[in-house]
């Protein structure tokens, strides 16, 4: 099933959440309009970033399986939708804060400042992933997108900071799995006990 799904298809399964963001904004009355949209926008940046990341440790898990072969070839979809919910959160918090000034005096918070500099990496990751910069940059491509280890720290942080244990344990339910699997990835590629060569 999944690996019959068109990308079209996919694209229009990742824009899902973002119609319904719009949709708050336009139905929405009062202030507080794009304030209601800001999270959800942020949430689908990481959680698509995530499922993106997930790819790699999953097909090292399971093997014979079909679904993180599929997810493996089709990461970058996740990766750029990441992209573009993480610029629409950036977006509705500039113009939910409304100044310039705002936003500067906000930098120095340590919720706020993480975020920033998730963004700041996810910028090169979402112009750099059409087919074109892969040829083009060649190995150097690999190591940008490892960069996106950072970003997802980053935003791990970002999250957890914002609505104090509240927001630590959705973080923590989110990046949980994805933390796991890349601790079991390092383990069996550089940890665990090979079996020494006949002498």
């Amino acid at each position: 099933m999944l690996s019959r799904l068109s990308p079209y298809w996919l694209w229009a399964l990742l824009a899902l959440p973002g119609f319904g963001a719009l949709m708050g904004i336009v139905n929405a009355t009062g202030p507080d309009a794009f304030e209601e949209a800001l999270h959800p926008t942020g949430e689908f940046a990481a959680r698509f970033m995530i499922v993106a990341m997930l790819a790699t440790p999953l097909v090292l898990v399971f093997r014979g399986w079909r679904g993180p072969r599929w997810l493996m070839r089709n990461r970058r979809y996740f990766g750029v939708a990441a992209f573009f919910y993480a610029v629409a959160h950036t977006v509705l918090y500039v113009v939910d804060l409304g100044t310039l000034q705002k936003v500067v005096n906000d930098i120095p918070k340590f919720y706020i400042w993480t975020g920033w500099v998730a963004f700041l990496i996810f910028i090169p990751l979402g112009v750099t992933s059409m087919d074109f910069f892969v040829r083009l940059m060649g190995p150097k491509w690999k190591l940008l997108q490892r960069t996106t280890y950072i970003a997802a720290i980053l935003t791990l942080f970002h999250w957890a900071a914002l609505h104090d244990w509240g927001g630590t344990t959705a973080a923590l339910v989110h990046f949980g799995p994805l933390g796991l699997l890349e601790g079991y990835r390092v383990w069996y590629w550089y940890l665990r006990p090979r079996p020494q060569p006949a002498t």
